[in-house]
């Protein structure tokens, strides 16, 4: 009688899970390590393992190792699959917390059918990973190995997000649950210290958070990865923040802002933390009682690193009101902020013409937004580049650049004084046929004030008075801001 159909499940997993560990790609997984992690004796982890050899799930090589097969992993892969949707469906359906699901999905996995994992993954949305930050492979067994750092090896002073917690015990997750360390979390390394055994983090709200050098080395967290013209274009911020504080001098590191993504024309270099949604209404009023508005909605896909959202947009034109063009929007959190570097978070957008061309809209293009932002003690600076194109087949094409610049000013922990800039190039047709640029320069002061209602709850409002000379004309406009930001999942 051959070994259970959950027994071999077991055996992959365990070296498909070994293999991931190891340094390079194509090593062989020690048997005394595979027999230690499924809790029998060498003896009895090599007969299995000659029978998974013969059904050409594994390559075995006596005195050397293990290591799967590609018909192997694929199925060790599928078996990591079913056991982290389980897992997940256990924590966001059925209500269950994180710390007691892993020994359900043990048993679980082996029992339910394939039909049956793949209505969970739609139900659920295609989910990246279980609530502990593994990643789950997709229904063709493919695992997304992207390197992550530990809480050991990121950089001191950048904030980093928590991809995944690695040691499934039970009581060490309660451990990091009580410590505000979950999958999602932002969090700063400020300092490690060796003969302590300890490193000290800084947390949600400012909290200060010392754990041991076991302990973080058990958190994967994502470390901002900087590539060469980001670093580039990041000299300006770099130039008002020293890289590192003097020999003997202590660094003086200012207390975080407590409205963030709240700018009115100038775009922050930050998107949303895992979990949390945004929606901001803008509405501008013009001279001759005109005015434009626009609702936009951010949401985490599914944490900060990625940020997907809409643009609505509206307005009129003496008494007659119609709908403008619509914004899709992507934005990926290229970079945190740090020591000596801004936070930057390229934006790229779909124009969908909803808007008529009779009022001013109703062509399709795109939109690329590159904005940075970096904090100096009690003020925030924003630099925005970036443009938008219009492609309009027989007609010459349409492209707008723009710069922008903005200065925040933390008068109180809730209350902020700003001032943005914008020059904006915008091509249009003129009499000839041809595109010609008109510059238009706007000096905007404002004002923005906010509430944390509960956790994870806050309300924004501000004013501002955009001053915009075009084409030898100065227009004075009056502007409005709220911003609604709260939890969509608990």
């Amino acid at each position: 009688m051959g070994p259970s159909s959950s027994t071999v499940e077991n055996y992959l997993k365990a070296i498909y899970q070994a293999q991931l560990r190891l340094p390079r790609r194509g090593d062989l997984v020690p048997m005394g390590q595979l027999a230690g992690a499924l809790g029998v004796v060498p003896g009895t982890a090599t007969t299995m393992v000659k029978a998974l050899a013969e059904s050409g799930l594994v390559k075995y090589e006596p005195y050397g190792g293990v290591r799967l097969t590609a018909a192997g992993e694929r199925l060790a892969a599928l078996v990591v699959r079913r056991h982290r949707l389980i897992e997940l469906f256990l924590v966001k359906v059925m209500g269950m917390s994180w710390t007691d699901v892993h020994d359900e999905a043990e048993h679980l996995e082996h029992a339910v059918s394939d039909r049956l994992i793949e209505r969970i993954d739609e139900m659920l949305g295609h989910p990246a990973a279980d609530p502990h930050g593994d990643p789950i492979p997709d229904p063709d067994g493919v695992l997304d190995r992207r390197p992550l750092d530990t809480l050991l090896t990121c950089p001191l002073y950048a904030p980093v997000t928590i991809a995944r917690v690695t040691d499934q015990d039970a009581e060490f997750l309660r451990f990091v649950e009580r410590r505000d360390l979950k999958p999602g979390a932002v969090v700063a390394v400020e300092e490690r210290d060796a003969a302590a055994d300890s490193v000290r983090l800084r947390g949600r709200d400012a909290r200060e958070i010392t754990i041991g050098t076991r302990a973080a080395s058990k958190v994967l967290v994502e470390a901002a990865k900087v590539v060469v013209f980001v670093l580039m274009l990041a000299g300006l911020a770099s130039a008002q923040t020293p890289s590192s504080p003097p020999a003997g001098a202590q660094e003086v590191k200012s207390e975080p802002f407590q409205i963030l993504d709240n700018s009115f024309l100038v775009e922050e270099a930050f998107n949303q933390e895992a979990r949390i949604f945004q929606n901001i209404v803008n509405a501008t009023w013009q001279e001759g009682g005109n005015w434009q508005m626009t609702f936009t909605q951010e949401w985490p896909v599914p944490g900060q690193r990625h940020q997907f959202s809409y643009t609505l947009s509206g307005g009129s034109t003496g008494q007659r009101a119609a709908f403008g063009d619509t914004l899709l929007n992507y934005r990926f959190q290229a970079l945190q902020e740090g020591p000596g570097h801004p936070a930057f978070s390229p934006r790229f957008s779909v124009i969908v013409p909803s808007g008529r061309e009779t009022d001013g809209a109703g062509d399709s293009g795109v939109q690329v937004n590159l904005p940075f932002s970096k904090q100096r003690d009690d003020f925030y600076f924003h630099w925005n580049g970036g443009f938008t194109w219009l492609p309009r087949g027989d007609r010459a094409d349409l492209f707008s650049p723009a710069v922008a610049a903005s200065a925040i000013y933390r008068l109180r922990p809730m209350l902020n004084l700003m001032l943005e800039s914008v020059v904006a190039w915008q091509g249009g047709d003129s009499e000839t046929g041809r595109v010609e640029h008109t510059a238009n320069v706007t000096i905007s002061p404002g004002v923005r004030g906010g509430w944390n209602l509960a956790k994870d709850t806050q309300i924004v409002i501000g004013a501002a008075m955009p001053v915009t000379h075009s084409a030898g004309d100065t227009s004075v406009a009056l502007f409005g801001y709220f911003s609604y930001e709260l939890p969509f999942r608990k």
